[in-house]
């Protein structure tokens, strides 16, 4: 199963479009505390629609808890990685639990837990004119590239509403 760890979220609105992403790709969220909001504030609730009710999430007291709690493999998003995120195989033949954690968004993840685990360290590619992407869109494309190693397993190819010839009607 893929998850992705938001390490003390910071905005609302980008928790809340990752809520969004998560529920529409099967993925289990794991919110780790302090958090920047409640879970109950508008400006999320707005953000996820009507779709968190279907989300699969845990919220932890810290990284430690999280850590206790689920095993399987990690990889930290940090723009000081040294790798590209597509560098990795995410196809996971084993179903082992594949963990995609993004820090908090003025400082990321703490780099005593990421020289924990060097070789896990990765970037998403960018030009030099930005610092980082925001965590939300990080978190989509990330997750798409797992996914589409995974040939986008338990996810439909055709739209469910209109149907697979809506367009040629």
């Amino acid at each position: 199963m893929n998850h992705i760890v938001l390490y003390e979220p910071e905005i609302p609105q980008n928790t809340g479009n990752i809520m969004r992403t998560c529920v529409a790709t099967g993925t289990k969220l794991h919110l780790i505390k302090p958090l920047g909001f409640s879970l109950d504030d508008s400006k999320l609730k707005r953000s996820g629609v009507n779709y968190i009710d279907q989300l699969d999430y845990q919220v932890y007291e810290n990284f430690s808890s999280f850590q206790q709690e689920n095993p399987g493999q990690y990889y930290y998003f940090t723009r000081y990685g040294r790798k590209p995120h597509t560098s990795f195989d995410y196809s996971n033949p084993h179903d082992e639990d594949l963990y995609f954690i993004f820090g908090k968004e003025s400082t990321g993840i703490p780099k005593e837990i990421l020289q924990k685990d060097l070789k896990h360290c990765m970037r998403i590619p960018m030009t030099d004119k930005v610092r980082a992407l925001n965590v939300s869109n990080s978190c989509a494309i990330v997750i798409y590239e797992a996914l589409r190693q995974q040939n986008f397993r338990g996810l439909l190819q055709e739209e469910p509403h209109k149907g697979a010839t809506y367009l040629e009607e």
